[in-house]
């Protein structure tokens, strides 16, 4: 690769630990080097110091590094960077304001509302960015005509819009000075639909830069699309990250004569291409270290191996990054990093959290990995610092590293090799554990050895990481198997060809600079420039001229930009996007017409609808070609063509490679002589047989022209699984039970059609043994948790039937079944019938033949009855339960297979082995609560008793037998059915039981049938928890769930009572119709305060952004914030309720379902109760009338409903001293990310 300039260009990937260095040097070799990070005892920086190092290695002249390097022979430095996303997680950014319009003061608190771990008691939520928050009196909203507004004005989307309050400047000076008196130099300015009208952020943001602050974020700048919340967060990132890149970047230049003032300096943006130094800014920088490596292996493996797609694997210390790339980058345009949602192009990088210092675990029979992990400090066992036993101590033990490879910087003075010793230490207590089970457990077996434990986690971790990639590729309709592999990362090596032979791929390629596949990335990527604004128009030929001018206008934009930095127009080229959906639908699609150019009825631009329908169709499986479509962003992205090219092919070789040394490797039939080599020493030709450290016995590995290595992966050797329980098998049929059920909700929501299945990922689905108990559950939605069994197990014990070897089925939420009101869940149902259709056993599929006339009849059947209607929404109905119906085959086709592979005995008995491990798990926390109960001297039985707010009570006592470590579970004393729909079926009360089970373990385990096998459930027949055949129930779904819960946690002592309540709002007229549940406080525990503003327990739906509220339906949202307050006092304090305000701009019918109107949320251990909720409706003649806490009623343009959510209770007395200040809970340090834990997220969100 020669360098005319006879320049140096470096790449360099600053990453957390390790800085990589990638020179092209004069004369067109390459230079590459690894130091560390953070060195201060030698350097400042790390990037400058390598530059440094080559400088004076290729110069022959000693740099001394207290002088500024001289520039004269750099021509390029490119970079990217872990400094924003490290001050992201660690929470070390800059003290930021945020200005937001009154009313949505914790707007960005309540996010969604919905919490990150549907589990935890404590409700762990990374905290915001901002430290304080100023409420700006100016308002905006859409124009819709009503008499007495005034003259409209014309956002940029080409939406009308009406300023109902001018921004108030001259009130805020005065604020604004207040903050800057307080030290705060930052503002992220976050104003109610400035995507479209951006005038007023525009005025606040010329008076703060006035005043004196340093960086002001704007969103209608920082990403002007949509939705305040992920605007909002990303607004506040940007604030708080922006300043702490220039800061390191000022301190970078100052490393260099003239501040590197005729060097082209460019970093890497999160989307895959470079920017300039000075524009690079924080809310597009969280991926700048990882985006280089996709763009590694997208011009390298991609080309290499002809244009098959790639899936990148970068396997590190503490997580795991998967990528997809077949031709394209793969962006997504909203996701979260560190509990921050950014609205921003990023490369789809799905980060988990298993890697080589994942943790190792057996608990209650499983092998477990991660996800806790060891850090870079203490590190691994190995590292000679204390630290817990790891993946890298698992791949020591089996002999799959080599201590004498690695430098000498492990122990307290980091001048020790790796310890061998340490690791095997470590792993032998662990061993102990699990031989004790296999010895005394309930299935004894013969001990296994010290390599055989070793090797069980190796395959555990494996298979915990095939789960992302399965999940990333069938989510947008593609095979798994027709990829290549690319590894890269440190510890990745060790578990490629086992990852790819479980995906069924046949290749793994890793690139010759595969440990610095980044810096190589940044060497090879190009520079790119972006425009995008938002849109409103509907993508019909009238509108396709504005289009078109519109993305003229955007290319012309990045093309100036682009020629600005020395780009010539024949390097520039630029690809034109439009975010097009479906209309009344969320789920838009960015798409490119570059393969499908301009017809006759398209934009000149390309063909864009047919881009849109086609990958519709590969992604979802279906089209709506009724449908409308709706364009909600236009996007131009320009690039830059670099030109760097790499060094020429390595020269042939003949005759066998040199091996450098023979060591002893375990793999799965025992330890084997494997011999090393040196990559150094390889060249093209050579073909490396058998086994070696990084290739598995039966694949053959071959050093390619270029110099990489490419590994053909063969089949496994067949292996005989008995149904005798073997704990490493029980943990990977874990995961492939619930990789199956969550195989089935894939094809579910790629095939479905309703709003509520598509989107809001309100199903799950689930794999059933040959008892119809439940095995596999996905999502873990917790009103789902027990009720599918019930179901299951009703429909298929028919006396004389051959039972089948197993069962799947998937549950989805119907918006509309029929009954009394639009939505199926009216708020004064007393009847079954008046909730919609009932099924009881209904054959849908006969004879491979869909049911549809006698499906239609049904669903149309509550007609019939008096005041009720049928099914108002057919076509959904039928479209959702056909794509049931192709999930479940979808189950029934993945199980086949893997009876195919291990036999029906095999897997039948594992079925029955994972039940058995839920079991064990709750048997052993029944054990630990019945034995600290003991040791204080207190009985063994607890009780609880709550009341709905119609005073029916619901009683509990529960019975703990410490040696079976079971339970009785005794309901009697509850109240009798009632006339109303507050009656929840039996199986909602076992859903309740599995959830509070799950949360008092503490930890993950198997959610299935067994979770109830150590508990007998006693529930009186006619009770309001189980009620006759006919009783209406839609209310013991969302509320009555709600106090079983909290009774069942208040009789453990587990934490104080949550808000109790979904707090139902439904809105409807003949033209819309609109569904929400809303936070509130939950209670504080042992330990913790309450989080305020989230859904608790039963519940964790998202609530809608409040700027698509407000442009969908005749509403405005005049507050939602913390309702301050609230929360019960003590010790620990219960979270606070919310307050939102809807004003109408049409008549509606108005109906809410609530509890803890009339009961308050009890407080625990001294504590105080949380407040009620309160339901107002304010008239606009200002008449308030309380509506109650269920009721329907009409409402009229001006009215305004104010709804009060209740409190969580407190924890302890309130006049005991206050805890020491401390952290709240924060989620784990690296947390998971990229569309795959997005989507997860969503489903839970339900």
């Amino acid at each position: 690769m020669g360098n005319p300039e006879g320049r140096f260009h470096f790449a360099i990937d600053r990453g957390g630990t390790f800085t990589d260095v990638f020179a092209q040097c004069p004369g067109g070799h390459v230079r590459v080097l690894k130091l560390l990070s953070e060195d201060p005892a030698n350097y400042v920086d790390a990037p400058t110091e390598g530059i440094r190092r080559i400088l004076e290695q290729e110069g022959g002249v000693l740099l001394p590094r207290d002088r500024p390097l001289d520039t004269s022979r750099i021509a390029s430095i490119r970079m990217g960077t872990t400094v924003a996303t490290n001050a992201l997680l660690e929470r070390r950014g800059e003290r930021v304001a945020l200005l937001v319009t009154r009313g949505f003061r914790d707007l960005l608190h309540l996010g969604t509302q919905a919490r990150e771990d549907l589990f935890d008691l404590a409700v762990p939520m990374p905290e915001v960015l901002y430290e304080e928050v100023l409420e700006v009196d100016e308002r905006v909203v859409l124009y819709r005509g009503e008499p007495g507004t005034g003259t409209p004005v014309k956002g940029c989307t080409g939406d009308l819009l009406e300023v109902q309050q001018p921004v108030d400047l001259g009130g805020l000076r005065g604020k604004l000075e207040g903050l800057l008196s307080r030290g705060i130099r930052s503002l992220a300015v976050v104003f109610m639909h400035s995507y479209t009208w951006a005038q007023h952020e525009q005025q606040v943001g010329v008076l703060a830069r006035e005043l004196g602050f340093t960086h002001v974020s704007l969103s209608s700048e920082a990403m002007p699309m949509v939705r305040i919340v992920p605007r909002g967060h990303t607004a506040c990132a940007d604030a708080y990250l922006t300043p702490t890149i220039q800061r390191y970047v000022q301190g970078f230049r100052r490393g260099f004569q003239g501040q590197l003032k005729d060097v082209q300096v460019l970093f890497m943006r999160s989307d895959g291409g470079l920017a300039p130094m000075d524009s690079f800014s924080g809310s597009r920088a969280v991926l700048s270290g990882p985006a280089g490596g996709v763009v590694g292996y997208s011009a390298t493996t991609y080309r290499v191996e002809g244009g098959q797609p790639v899936i990148g694997f970068d396997m590190g210390g503490t997580s795991t990054d998967v990528s997809r790339y077949a031709g394209e980058f793969e962006h997504v345009f909203e996701a979260s990093t560190a509990g921050v949602t950014l609205q921003a192009p990023q490369l789809d990088i799905n980060t988990v959290a298993a890697g080589g210092g994942s943790r190792l675990f057996f608990r209650s029979g499983l092998f477990v990995v991660g996800p806790e992990s060891a850090g870079a400090h203490p590190g691994p066992a190995c590292y000679r610092k204390g630290g817990p036993v790891t993946v890298t101590d698992a791949n020591l033990v089996l002999g799959r590293l080599l201590p004498a490879s690695f430098p000498c910087i492990f122990g307290p003075g980091e001048d020790q090799p790796l310890s061998p010793e340490a690791s095997r230490k470590a792993l032998e207590a662990v061993a102990v554990e699990v031989n004790s089970f296999l010895t005394n457990g309930p299935c004894p077996a013969s001990p296994l050895s010290l390599e055989e434990v070793a090797m069980g986690f190796v395959r555990v971790a494996n298979e915990a990481m095939c789960r992302p990639i399965r999940a990333l590729t069938q989510a947008r309709g593609h095979d798994p198997s027709a990829h290549v592999l690319a590894c890269f990362g440190g510890a990745g090596g060790q578990h490629a060809c086992a990852i790819a032979r479980a995906l069924g791929m046949d290749t793994v390629h890793i690139h010759r600079h595969s440990g610095l596949l980044s810096a190589l990335g940044l060497a090879l990527a190009d520079v790119v420039h972006e425009a995008q604004e938002p849109c409103s128009l509907p993508y019909v030929p009238e509108t396709f001229v504005q289009l078109d001018q519109r993305l003229s206008r955007l290319e012309e934009q990045c093309v100036d930009a682009l020629r600005a930095q020395g780009f010539p127009r024949s390097q520039i080229s630029t690809e034109s996007f439009l975010h097009l959906r479906y209309q009344g639908t969320d789920c838009a699609l960015m798409v490119s017409a570059h393969q499908h150019p301009a017809t006759a009825r398209s934009p000149r631009a390309g063909d864009f609808g047919a881009a849109f329908v086609e990958r519709y169709m590969r992604e979802f499986g279906f089209i709506i070609p009724e449908r409308p479509v709706v364009v909600d962003d236009v996007r131009v992205r320009g690039t830059g063509r670099s030109g760097l090219r790499l060094e020429d092919a390595t020269k042939a070789q003949t005759g066998p490679p040199r091996v450098d040394k023979m060591t002893q490797c375990y793999f799965e039939g025992g330890y084997q002589e494997t011999p090393v080599y040196l990559l150094g020493e390889l060249g093209y030709g050579h073909k490396l047989q058998g086994v070696t450290i990084l290739v598995e016995p039966g694949c053959q590995a071959e050093v390619t022209e270029t110099g990489d290595i490419r590994i053909s992966v063969g089949a496994e050797a067949p292996s005989t699984v008995g149904a005798q329980l073997d704990p490493i098998q029980l943990s990977i049929f874990s995961h492939r039970f619930m990789s199956i059920a969550e195989q089935m909700g894939r094809i579910l929501q790629r095939t479905a059609i309703s709003t509520n299945i598509k989107e809001r990922l309100d199903f799950s689905c689930a794999l059933f043994g040959p008892d119809g108990g439940l095995v596999s559950n996905a999502p873990h939605i917790p009103v789902h948790l027990g009720a599918m069994q019930e179901t299951v197990q009703f429909q298929v014990f028919w006396p004389g039937q051959t039972r089948p070897v197993f069962y799947v089925a998937s549950r989805g939420h119907h918006a509309d079944i029929g009954g009394i009101t639009p939505g199926s869940m009216p708020p004064h149902s007393t009847t079954l019938q008046q909730e919609g259709a009932v099924f009881l056993s209904f054959k849908l599929v006969q004879g491979g033949v869909f049911q549809e006339e006698a499906v239609t009849e049904a669903l149309r059947a509550p007609g019939k009855i008096p005041g009720c209607s049928g099914t108002r929404n057919l076509h959904d109905n039928l479209s959702d339960l056909r794509a049931q119906v192709a999930a479940n085959q979808k189950g029934i086709q993945l199980v086949g297979e893997l009876i195919g592979q291990y036999s029906l005995d095999v897997v039948q008995a594992y079925m029955g082995h994972i039940q058995a491990n839920a079991e064990l798990a709750v048997r052993d926390m029944l054990r630990a609560f019945g034995t600290s109960r003991q040791a204080r001297g207190l009985p063994l039985e607890v009780s609880a008793e709550d009341h709905m707010d119609d005073g029916s009570p619901i009683r509990l006592r529960v019975q703990i037998n410490l040696s079976q470590g079971s339970a009785v579970f005794d309901f009697s004393g509850t109240g009798p059915e009632v006339f109303g729909n507050l009656n929840a079926p039996r199986a909602i009360t076992l859903s309740a039981l599995i959830y509070c089970l799950r949360c008092l373990v503490g930890r993950d385990i198997p959610l299935n049938q067994g979770c109830l096998a150590p508990v007998r459930v006693v529930i009186p027949r006619g009770s309001i928890l189980d009620p006759s055949p006919e009783a209406a129930v839609v209310g013991g779904n969302v509320l009555t769930s709600q106090r079983v819960v909290d009774v069942i946690l208040g009789a453990f002592g587990a934490c104080a009572a949550s808000q109790g309540c979904m707090n139902n709002v439904t809105l409807g007229n003949d033209h819309m119709g609109y569904y929400e549940t809303v936070a509130g406080g939950a209670g504080a525990g042992p330990g913790w305060h309450g989080r305020s503003g989230v859904h608790s327990h039963m519940t964790n739906t998202r609530i809608t952004d409040p700027e698509i509220l407000e442009s969908r339906y005749p509403v405005i949202l005049r507050r939602f914030e913390l309702r301050l307050g609230s929360g019960g006092r003590g010790r620990f304090r219960g979270g606070d309720g919310v307050v939102r305000e809807l004003l109408f701009r049409e008549e509606a019918l108005l109906s809410v379902l609530t509890e803890r109107r009339a009961f308050r949320p009890y407080g625990l251990r001294g504590g105080e109760p949380g407040a009620r909720g309160l339901n107002l409706l304010i008239r606009k003649d200002g008449r308030t009338v309380n509506l109650g806490g269920k009721t329907s009623v009409s409402v009229y343009p001006g009215d305004v409903f104010c709804l009060h959510t209740p409190g969580g209770g407190g924890y302890g007395d309130p006049e005991d001293p206050a805890p020491p200040p401390g952290s709240p809970p924060q989620p784990p340090a690296f947390p998971e990310r990229g569309s795959v834990y997005e989507y997860r997220r969503a489903q839970e969100a339900v």
